[in-house]
């Protein structure tokens, strides 16, 4: 891998995220626009990296909703700029208050955490299927500790909540996690012990957001879900 190579990547993958973005950012499509679907399929709930909303998995959402399953999006994170357990006891909430179950969810970076903490949060836990975790520092980024932002610096592998969630391999086997062959932000990358996972030949760490080959992954993962569903 040629630092061209990764300079490239960088390029790229700031082009995508200024440009979903701004889409994000004119986007007034009602989330509930996306709960509702055909068939008996099982809910997804998308869960957005830190500085992002929803919307910014705008794609991702459009995809699974076509497929037929409901997409739920958890407005009160906001921009995901709160820490990891505040994130999860929102998301525990939402899950409760909407009465979900069979619940596969799908975030990206730190979202991905949030999965994974609420995975284990009693009451959440039992709801919870399974996480598609895309671009996620599982085991934090060494760049977050130089950013002035507390809420980055939580992302830092010295952090205390995360190293107690890179601890607990207990819900690893429910994870997919999915990221690139170069990350810019993650550069220790996203392999999560006991967990699946996926390497796509697509660098970046917001890109993958808008590829194939992560569509293609979710749809496989969602299939065999299902399929385990209709079997028991």
């Amino acid at each position: 891998m040629t630092l061209f190579q990764k300079a490239g990547v960088w390029l790229a993958d700031y082009v995508y995220a200024g440009r979903h973005q701004v889409r994000a950012a004119l986007d007034r499509t009602h989330p509930d626009a996306l709960v509702a679907a055909s068939g008996m399929l099982a809910p997804v709930v998308l869960l957005p990296g830190i500085f992002e909303t929803w919307r910014f998995l705008q794609p991702l959402a459009t995809h699974v909703h076509a497929l037929g399953h409901p997409v739920h999006v958890v407005t009160a994170l906001g921009l995901n700029h709160l820490s990891i357990g505040e994130g999860s006891a929102i998301v525990a909430a939402y899950l409760e208050r909407r009465m979900l179950t069979d619940v596969t969810l799908i975030a990206h970076s730190k979202g991905g955490l949030i999965a994974k903490h609420a995975m284990g949060v009693p009451g959440a836990a039992e709801r919870i299927r399974r996480t598609i975790a895309v671009s996620t520092p599982f085991s934090g980024s060494s760049y977050a500790q130089f950013f002035p932002l507390r809420s980055v610096r939580t992302l830092a592998p010295t952090d205390p909540e995360l190293s107690r969630l890179s601890l607990d391999h207990e819900v690893n086997a429910r994870i997919v996690s999915v990221y690139g062959w170069f990350d810019p932000h993650i550069p220790g990358g996203c392999e999560l012990v006991g967990a699946q996972n996926v390497r796509l030949d697509v660098g970046g760490h917001f890109r993958l957001l808008g590829r194939r080959e992560l569509f293609d992954v979710v749809d496989r993962v969602l299939a065999q879900d299902e399929d385990r569903v209709i079997q028991s």
